[in-house]
């Protein structure tokens, strides 16, 4: 959005004390619980330690969420700006990195030219990716045996740009009634073959036997956002092997976790789950998100048939299913970046092809909060990681804290919050007070950038960034919206 653009809903920086917070959630309708005071180090949950089942231990309850920088070389190998970007992850001083971040697992499936792809001609610079967290994080703490390191695997299925930055070349498992359309693609745009998504498997499990290799502790098997992984949890329409049934629907991830196990055995998996889904949403009167109009809407995994509300009992059986796969770690998210940014990203100021929020941005956060409270409830043994917490700016740790505290979740997760002030969970786990000029105030630039072709990074606060020519760019895209 441009400078002219004056937020319907109040900033969070503007709410400067605890009572005045309490006043806005009752005043909006927003039921979202937190702690007036914080806990002194040796007393406070961001302190408590994680057991996996495989021996490991996570040192702390506090985690970094995959991040995409857009800012590989084409043939899917980092630069300098994507290991800046993963030094802080390292430096964070949280104890689980969850992913790092989306890494395709061949070229044909990648978001856009620039990702990460995982084969043997990039498994050298990946492992040098990996040891650089582990010795920039020993230097910082002291020590890094309680530090657990994933790389999250991905296939990006319907939004694929290997090759340019404006053209999409799908891999779709249905003909969705609004995607098609919203992404230039027929109706009759030819989805993936059975024979073709036996490939896809493939591909993933030689990506995690290298994983392995270049000793990260787990692989993230994406099925969020949108993305591959997830639309096969959406394909009811879908005939064969691979859709219907939630059986079928299920069996990408069962067939890729058995690959796995036997493959790379005694590497531990994670899922990066969009546990629940709405109708796709548009831009409506004054740019305000609205959803797509149906009378029915079977597409949306975790939504109920109307497209607007909530539905657990599948993600329920998913996690169930995870559970006894074997897979003990799930990060909750919701939605997608493409079609309903609002429900996994919320923000005052949402990218260019994005739209104005259609609710306070905290009831987005309350919604992630409450679907992975009732989902951690279900399931006590699974580690479930929350996310969606960057809205909340300075009041992210007194929320964060009420969340661990009281067993709604194992661990709080950072997304593009550590962008901007990468080492704000280390100041939340020693009990210093937040940097207020380093805290995201969503702008979503980081998003804004790489929709038009711009490496992904913290143009407003992050010093890198400011001083690119991208930033001058990216400057003059937005005095267009």
């Amino acid at each position: 959005m441009s400078g002219k653009y004056k937020p319907k809903y109040t900033r969070m920086a503007q709410i400067k004390t605890a009572p005045e917070l309490t006043t806005y959630l009752q005043t909006n309708g927003v039921d979202l619980a937190f702690d007036d005071t914080l806990l002194p180090p040796a007393d406070s949950p961001f302190n408590r330690p994680i057991q996996l089942k495989s021996g490991k231990t996570i040192g702390n309850s506090l985690c970094i969420l995959p991040m995409e920088g857009w800012d590989g070389t084409p043939d899917g190998k980092p630069t300098e700006f994507t290991r800046k970007r993963w030094l802080k992850f390292a430096e964070s001083g949280a104890k689980l990195l969850f992913g790092c971040e989306a890494v395709a697992v061949c070229h044909d499936g990648k978001a856009n030219p620039n990702q990460l792809v995982i084969n043997p001609e990039t498994i050298g610079e990946l492992t040098a990716l990996r040891q650089l967290i582990v010795d920039k994080h020993t230097e910082q703490f002291g020590r890094a045996d309680d530090l657990v390191i994933g790389l999250q695997l991905t296939h990006s299925g319907r939004f694929c740009k290997p090759n340019s930055h404006t053209k999409f070349e799908s891999k779709i498992l249905y003909a969705h009634p609004y995607l098609n359309q919203k992404f230039g693609m027929a109706p009759d745009y030819p989805p993936l073959t059975d024979e073709a998504i036996d490939g896809i498997v493939q591909h993933y499990i030689d990506a995690a036997v290298l994983a392995q290799q270049a000793g990260f502790d787990f692989v993230d098997i994406k099925h969020c956002h949108g993305y591959l992984g997830h639309e096969f949890l959406s394909a009811v329409d879908r005939a064969g092997n691979y859709g219907g049934s939630f059986e079928n629907r299920t069996r990408f991830l069962r067939n890729i976790v058995a690959g796995i196990q036997q493959a790379a055995p005694g590497l531990e998996m994670g899922i990066r789950l969009s546990a629940f889904d709405l109708l796709p949403f548009k831009k409506g009167p004054n740019e305000v998100g609205e959803p797509e109009k149906t009378d029915t809407y079977p597409y949306a995994f975790g939504g109920q048939q109307s497209g607007l509300t909530v539905d657990l009992e599948e993600p329920k059986a998913f996690l169930a299913l995870a559970q006894s796969l074997g897979v003990q770690m799930i990060c909750i998210t919701g939605g997608s970046p493409y079609y309903n940014p609002h429900l996994m990203r919320p923000a005052l100021f949402p990218p260019s092809d994005g739209y104005l929020p259609p609710e306070d941005p905290l009831l987005g956060v309350k919604r992630q909060i409450d679907v992975t409270c009732e989902l951690k409830k279900a399931f006590p043994e699974l580690v479930i990681i929350g996310s969606g917490y960057s809205y909340l700016q300075e009041w992210l740790p007194n929320v964060a804290q009420y969340v661990l505290r009281t067993g709604m979740a194992d661990s709080v997760g950072f997304g593009r919050m550590v962008l901007s002030y990468p080492t704000m969970p280390a100041d939340m786990v020693a009990g210093r007070s937040l940097v207020r000029n380093h805290i995201c105030r969503t702008f979503s630039d980081c998003t804004t950038a790489p929709r038009n072709g711009l490496v992904s990074g913290c143009y407003p606060l992050d010093p890198l960034y400011k001083k690119l020519p991208e930033a001058d760019q990216l400057k003059a895209i937005k005095e267009t919206l």
